[in-house]
């Protein structure tokens, strides 16, 4: 599946009676909550000896939640995630294009 693809089967399950903009807030609250869980689960893992590999579907589904979530503020936004991931993977290549460096990382100019 590419990344459009996913956006249009996503764009189904979202509320077309809702206004764009309050589908953004709606969206941009659930990332932050979806995000959260997903910060709680790998704390479990990293600070309180929960097993990463027992706890990977879980991961999975915390990580399409939050993918839902960005989607939805893509697709309410008039942006296809495809070029969402196209534009980041260009913006990655200028900023490390021989692979990540810590030096560049340090050292970096935005945008």
């Amino acid at each position: 599946m590419n990344m459009t693809e996913y956006q249009l089967l996503a764009a189904r399950t979202i509320n077309p009676e809702q206004p764009d903009k309050e589908k953004l807030i709606n969206f941009v609250f659930g990332l932050a909550g979806e995000t959260g869980e997903t910060i709680d689960l790998l704390k479990k893992i990293i600070f309180h000896g929960h097993d990463l590999e027992t706890n990977r579907d879980k991961l999975a589904i915390e990580l399409g939640d939050c993918l839902w979530y960005i989607a939805g503020i893509a697709t309410a936004a008039g942006i296809d995630l495809t070029e969402v991931a196209t534009r980041n993977i260009e913006k990655l290549r200028r900023r490390y294009p021989d692979g990540f460096d810590p030096e560049k990382s340090r050292n970096r100019e935005e945008g």
